[in-house]
C-alpha cells in the first residue's frame, strides 16, 4: 500500500509540470541526503554565473542549502603563474580560496564529502585541490569547458602561464598516475563535459587568442582527461558545457544515475534577491579588469520596468549604499516584472543594467559597475547586448539587438559574449533579443557618463 501510494505520488507531481514536481521534490525525505555542491566559476568571471544551473538543480529538489558557488576576489589568472601580478591571483591563490570554501560547506552541512563543479579556470583549481591533498574530501567532479590540456600548448608562448598545457601547471596535473596512465585521481567519480568542435578554448587555430593563423597544439578534445567519463555535446560553446541546460542535464545524470525530470526552471515564491555590487581594476584604463570585491559606497537603485518599452514605472523600489560586504539587498520581486538595476559610484559610468524577471530567489545577482571606453565616447548613447552564461554564434542562434544583426559578431566558433550598439537618440527604447529571451532597455546619454547594458539570464 506505502509503495503504491509513493508511486502514485511521483505520478502525480509529473502530471503537474516542472512547478509543482520542484515542490514535491523538494519535499522528499531523500533531498536532506543530497550531498554538498560547490560551483566554481572561470577566469574574469563571478559566483552570479551559476544562478541558472543551481535554479535547475533546486527545480529537481535539491536542497538550497546544499548548492554553494565561491566568489574568486581577483578572478584574472596571471600572465606568469610564478610571478606577482597586481590585481590577479596564481593558481595556488585560486585553489586555496576553494579550500576554504570547502572547508566552510563541511562544517556548515556536517558531510564527509563534496561534489565539486568547475568552469573553465575553476576546473584547473579543482584539480589542484585534488592534487594537492583534498582527494578524501570529494565524491564527484565535474569539469565543464576546462582547458585541461591548455588553450595552447607551446612551451615558447607564455611559458609560465596556468593556460599552457606545456606549462608546469597543467604538466604538473597531466602527470599519468598508475599503470594505466590515468589523467584523474582514484577514488573520485570524474566527468569531463566539451563542445564537438565550438569551443573557443579548444581550437587547432590561435585565432581566439591573438595568434591567428598559428597552431595551438590542441584539439577539440583538449578538455577530456584520460580516466573520466568524458561527454561531447554537439554546438555548445565554451561557457554553456558548464551553465547550459544540456551541461545541466549530464551532470544531473552522472551525480544520481538518472535524468533529471526537468530541466525547465520552476517558479517560485516568494523571489528574494541578493548579490554583490563589484567593479573594475583601477590600473586598467579600458574597464575591462573585473574584480569581485565590494564596490563600497556606490549606490545600487532599483526600477521596475515596462517589458514592452524598458520605460520605469516609477519611483525606485529599492535603494542601498554598498558597505564592506557588498551585498545590495535583500529586495523582494515580482517575477513578472523585469527591472533595472542602476550603479552610482565615483570612478565609473552610470550603469543600467536591465534583467528579465527573475523566476525564482537568489543571492548571486551579482552586479559589476563599468566605465566608458575611449571607442564609445563619441558616441550618444551605447547599449551593450551580454550574455555572461554563453556566447553569441551565428547561424546557430537567433539574436537581434534594436531590430538588426548584433554589432561585432561573427559567424562561426561561438566565442563573443557581447555586443556593443552606438545609438543616436539618446533615451529611446532598444531591445535585445536572444533565443526567445527578450530584454527592453533605454538608451541612456554617454554624456551624462552613463552606459546601458541587456544582461540575458540564459
Amino acid at each position: 500500500m506505502t509503495f503504491n501510494l509513493t508511486r502514485r505520488l511521483i505520478l502525480f507531481c509529473t502530471a503537474l509540470g516542472a512547478a509543482l514536481l520542484a515542490a514535491c521534490a523538494i519535499r522528499s525525505p531523500a533531498a536532506s541526503d543530497r550531498p554538498p555542491v560547490v560551483f566554481v566559476h572561470g577566469n574574469g568571471d563571478t559566483a552570479g554565473l551559476w544562478i541558472t544551473t543551481m535554479w535547475r538543480f533546486e527545480s529537481n529538489g535539491w536542497p538550497r542549502a546544499r548548492l554553494h558557488a565561491i566568489d574568486v576576489p581577483y578572478p584574472t589568472a596571471r600572465d606568469d603563474d610564478t610571478k606577482t601580478q597586481d590585481g590577479r591571483t596564481s593558481s595556488t591563490e585560486h585553489m586555496l580560496l576553494l579550500a576554504s570554501e570547502i572547508d566552510k560547506v563541511l562544517a556548515a552541512t556536517g558531510a564527509k564529502q563534496v561534489v565539486l563543479v568547475g568552469s573553465s579556470r575553476g576546473g584547473i583549481a579543482i584539480r589542484n585541490y585534488i592534487a594537492r591533498g583534498g582527494a578524501e574530501r570529494v565524491s564527484h567532479v565535474v569539469l565543464g569547458g576546462v582547458p585541461n590540456h591548455g588553450v595552447w600548448n607551446d612551451p615558447g608562448v607564455l611559458p609560465g602561464n596556468e593556460f599552457n598545457g606545456a606549462g608546469p601547471v597543467l604538466t604538473r596535473l597531466n602527470t599519468p598516475q598508475g599503470p594505466e596512465g590515468l589523467e584523474v585521481a582514484p577514488g573520485i567519480r570524474w566527468m569531463t563535459i566539451r563542445s564537438d568542435n565550438n569551443d573557443k578554448y579548444a581550437q587547432p587555430d590561435g585565432v581566439w587568442i591573438g595568434r591567428r593563423g598559428q597552431p595551438t597544439h590542441v584539439g577539440y578534445e583538449g578538455p577530456a582527461l584520460k580516466g573520466a567519463e568524458n561527454v561531447v555535446i554537439a554546438g555548445i560553446d565554451h561557457r554553456e558545457t558548464a551553465f547550459g541546460a544540456q551541461a545541466f542535464e549530464q551532470t544531473w545524470r552522472f551525480l544520481t544515475g538518472s535524468a533529471p525530470a526537468t530541466s525547465a526552471i520552476a517558479p517560485e515564491s516568494p523571489v528574494v534577491l541578493d548579490g554583490k555590487v563589484s567593479g573594475l581594476g583601477l590600473n586598467n584604463r579600458d574597464g575591462t579588469f573585473p574584480t569581485n570585491l565590494p564596490l563600497v559606497g556606490a549606490t545600487l537603485e532599483v526600477y521596475a520596468t515596462d517589458p514592452a518599452s524598458g520605460e520605469r514605472r516609477g519611483a525606485a523600489v529599492h535603494r542601498k549604499t554598498i558597505g564592506a560586504d557588498g551585498m545590495w539587498g535583500p529586495f523582494n520581486a515580482d517575477p513578472a516584472i523585469p527591472y533595472e538595476f542602476v550603479i552610482t559610484a565615483p570612478g565609473y559610468a552610470t550603469t543600467h543594467i536591465y534583467r528579465s524577471p527573475f523566476p525564482r530567489a537568489s543571492r548571486l545577482v551579482n552586479l559589476r559597475a563599468e566605465r566608458l571606453l575611449d571607442a564609445d565616447r563619441d558616441a550618444a548613447a551605447v547599449v551593450v547586448l551580454t550574455r555572461p552564461r554563453g556566447y553569441f554564434g551565428l547561424p546557430r542562434d537567433r539574436i537581434a539587438l534594436d531590430g538588426k544583426a548584433p554589432p561585432g559578431v561573427p559567424p562561426g566558433t561561438a566565442g563573443i559574449s557581447s555586443s556593443r550598439l552606438k545609438v543616436a537618440e539618446p533615451g529611446r527604447g532598444v531591445v535585445g533579443e536572444f533565443n526567445g529571451e527578450r530584454i527592453a532597455g533605454r538608451a541612456w546619454p554617454v554624456g551624462n557618463n552613463e552606459l546601458t547594458f541587456l544582461e540575458l539570464h540564459y
